[in-house]
């Protein structure tokens, strides 16, 4: 039984169990509306044959997380056991209105309300959708300057499964890799 390394986080269909099933063996169920996800699901991913690490798929969070709103307050004591935090942003948000720079701040300052040591954990932005806009590297340039982000952050669209591999890979070296030479802090 493997220790949980990794669990996504985001907002509610930022595409964590999409990209969970692009990486993995796991099959979480995947709509177009929120809170699709009601459970967390586990996924093993293998990277090479010897080498393979679990990750948690928690529901989407919102502002209010830490006090109970949504679905979070019960999932967030999960990602406690975890060493890597991955941050889904959607970049192409189905709300035109939407600011998805905001809405990354407000779950991270959820993570902070909820348990600081929660807060402190390594956490990377994982930008999806990238294959649903024609400006993608513009608009994770505006959220990268917005943030103040400086930690190591993917683009990938786990609907196609482009740049997944990589992620992949590199989560298994950070997980891999002695404790103090991790990295992974950050902004926002």
């Amino acid at each position: 039984d493997k220790p949980i390394r990794i669990a996504f986080v985001g907002r509610p269909n930022a595409g964590k169990s999409t990209l969970v099933r692009a990486v993995s063996s796991a099959r979480p169920k995947v709509a177009d509306y929120p809170f699709t996800t009601l459970n967390p699901s586990l996924g093993v991913v293998r990277v090479a044959p010897e080498a393979s690490f679990v990750i948690a798929d928690i529901p989407g969070l919102i502002e209010g997380a830490a006090e109970g709103a949504g679905l979070g307050h019960q999932f967030l004591r999960h990602l406690a056991r975890t060493r890597l935090l991955l941050h889904m942003v959607d970049i192409a948000p189905p709300d035109p209105d939407a600011d998805p720079a905001k809405d990354a701040r407000a779950l991270v300052q959820e993570l902070r309300k909820y348990d600081e040591a929660l807060y402190r954990k390594p956490r990377w932005l994982v930008f999806n959708k990238i294959d649903a806009v024609a400006d993608a590297d513009a608009r994770i340039a505006r959220l990268l300057r917005a943030l103040r982000w400086k930690a190591p952050w993917f683009m990938i669209s786990a609907i196609s499964g482009k740049g997944c591999r990589e992620l992949s890979g590199r989560v298994y070296q950070f997980i891999s890799a002695p404790v103090e030479k991790r990295k992974g802090r950050r902004a926002a």
